[in-house]
């Protein structure tokens, strides 16, 4: 059975110091939570200290970047590479995000270039993967899955695959308050299995942990986790806030 993952992505928010009160607040909520594995991933400036909170507690929290650069070092001012990110006590790295992809100029190769230096650098890559509106109003959507994930898996061996985990994120539902159905959730999940299956075999897909991104909630998250194709969540706004994020970590499944 695959172990959900609970994914914290913060986004543009958080100082250092408003890093470290989130923590003192956070952990005493989730003591002892080992249903589920938890993974925070900060802005780069707020990973030391996120790193720094974690390691003073004995509850088990990953602690991710929001991004990454694909060269190990160079002159390539202003980016951050997988062996910086290892250094500074990351264990996962989010990749592709929606917001990368709209915003930064994100492709889908150099999401595939960026997937491959996590790998190597031994970081656990989220890889994020969905349709914009008009993509599922097109009834696109199974389209851009299919064309996402293919190359994003291109070139990576089945036995280098298997720290790889993927959020499906309809990019409609981000920040908007509206959520996919778990029933529309779980099947565009399905699609991504069966690409990884064609990329890694079906051994490898069945052990790929694929998560929803796209306003989970506390009102939200125990009927999307029920989904058996679900296999957690990567939590955007709902994460900012420890009660919250708390309550999400702790859906009643």
């Amino acid at each position: 059975m695959r172990k959900k993952v609970i994914a914290a992505n913060w986004k543009l928010y958080k100082t250092p110091k408003e890093t470290r009160d989130f923590f003192l607040a956070f952990l005493p909520h989730v003591q002892g939570h080992t249903r589920d594995e938890i993974v925070v991933c900060p802005p780069f400036v707020d990973i030391f200290a996120a790193v720094v909170a974690v390691q003073a507690s004995d509850i088990a929290i990953g602690i991710g970047a929001q991004d990454l650069y694909w060269r190990s070092e160079g002159a390539f001012t202003g980016e951050v590479s997988a062996p910086m990110l290892r250094g500074a006590g990351c264990t996962h790295v989010i990749i592709g995000h929606s917001e990368r992809r709209q915003h930064f100029g994100e492709t889908d190769d150099s999401v595939n270039a960026k997937l491959k230096s996590a790998l190597l650098a031994g970081l656990v890559p989220i890889v994020c993967v969905g349709e914009v509106i008009e993509e599922r109003e097109a009834g696109l959507t199974e389209e851009v899955l299919r064309r996402q994930c293919t190359r994003a898996f291109a070139e990576i061996a089945a036995e280098d695959a298997r720290p790889i985990t993927v959020a499906y994120e309809p990019v409609w539902a981000i920040g908007t308050g509206r959520t996919a159905t778990p029933e529309l959730a779980a099947e565009a999940h399905r699609v991504i299995r069966s690409e990884a299956a064609k990329a890694f075999g079906q051994t490898a897909a069945a052990q790929l942990r694929i998560l929803y991104g796209g306003s989970v909630k506390p009102e939200n998250a125990a009927a999307l986790m029920a989904e058996e194709e679900i296999d957690g969540a990567l939590v955007g706004g709902a994460s900012l806030d420890p009660k919250s994020f708390a309550a999400i970590v702790k859906y009643q499944g």
